[in-house]
């Protein structure tokens, strides 16, 4: 990967995310993987790299892909509905899943692909946002912990522009790194990929304990969740994984969360696999509604038409969805037309 940009750790990042070691090695403090990086080396995301005791940023400022989405696109759905966002990535990943929809930017850096990127200041990005008339700033595509320096300080300059900030997220920051997001995040979906240890460590290259750990540590810090599952077929699709999944959602982050339960297509190294079956994707839907979770969404399946929005209280229609545009027919104050019961979330009410 070709580095035209780079950003030492310093300042508070320095202090908090990476500690130095007599010997030279730093111990980095981004994500969970808490990697050891030797002189020389990098980290398992292959995009941060010890310099002489100082562990440096190879993707800050160095952006692999924009674009201009819809909000339900993320997808967030109890989130400034019907707004666009700015959506800004850079190369690496401290996962490799093996169904990665994104590898080539994802796993480029580890895998020693040459990835073409676009030099961006913090201060270019949000005046492209602004520019494009974008409501919020997307840090998404891949795993974007990896640029978190870089995203922090795009976030920072988003508010004061009077733009959100959206974290679309494998939820695995380590807690002083979700500490610092929770400063600056509006809304968040997190991938909550499986509620198996051995899925994780098997297919992502990770642990699931951080994750859960992330999700509960953004929440507390009043940072607006949804959660999406994508349901892989005779991996992360038994009863009793989604039974305990939706269990937790329902109990550690609230009732009223959104979740996404998602369609896996065949990508990157399991391509050997057919597309989830809709009856698994309405069976999971189910599960989901049984366990007490007001919010199921079906996504990559549109011919399920699961994806309005329903009053939690009486079941009235509160935002309609087509594709990715979405019709709101919530109050101006952000609840049911019929028993007035706000809709959780946040960006619903009308100025």
């Amino acid at each position: 990967m070709a580095v035209n940009q780079s950003a030492v750790i310093d300042g508070p990042f320095k202090s908090v995310l990476a500690q130095s070691m007599p010997d030279g090695s730093v111990r980095c403090g981004v994500c969970a993987h808490r990697c050891l990086v030797r002189d020389g080396r990098r980290g398992i995301c292959g995009v941060r790299e010890n310099r002489a005791g100082s562990l440096v940023s190879l993707v800050y400022g160095q952006i692999a892909a924009t674009a201009i989405d819809p909000i339900e696109k993320k997808p967030l759905f109890h989130a400034y509905p019907g707004s666009t966002a700015y959506s800004i990535a850079t190369p690496g990943c401290p996962f490799h899943c093996r169904f990665c929809q994104n590898w080539e930017i994802a796993q480029g850096p580890r895998l020693g692909v040459d990835i073409a990127c676009r030099s961006m200041s913090p201060h270019k990005v949000v005046a492209e946002a602004v520019h494009c008339r974008a409501h919020s700033i997307a840090y998404t595509y891949v795993e974007p912990t990896v640029f978190l320096e870089f995203a922090l300080d795009t976030a920072r300059l988003a508010r004061s522009a009077g733009l959100s900030n959206l974290f679309i997220t494998d939820g695995y920051a380590t807690a002083p790194a979700a500490a610092l997001l929770g400063e600056v995040i509006d809304a968040a979906n997190v991938d909550l990929k499986a509620f198996d240890d051995r899925f994780y460590r098997r297919l992502c290259g990770g642990r699931l304990k951080p994750v859960l750990d992330t999700i509960c540590a953004l929440r507390a810090a009043g940072v607006w969740l949804e959660l999406t599952t994508l349901v892989i077929p005779g991996y992360n699709d038994s009863s009793a994984e989604l039974r305990e999944l939706t269990t937790w959602i329902r109990d550690e982050v609230g009732p009223e969360t959104p979740w996404h339960v998602s369609r896996f297509f065949p990508a990157h190294q399991m391509v050997d696999l057919p597309p989830t079956p809709l009856a698994s994707l309405l069976g999971a839907a189910e599960i989901g509604l049984s366990a007490g979770l007001k919010h199921v969404y079906i996504g990559n399946a549109p011919q399920l038409h699961f994806e309005n929005t329903l009053c939690a209280g009486c079941g009235t229609l509160l935002i309609e969805r087509s594709g990715y545009s979405a019709r709101s027919l919530l109050t101006d104050a952000g609840a049911c037309p019929r028993c007035a019961k706000p809709l959780a979330g946040i960006g619903l009410t009308r100025a």
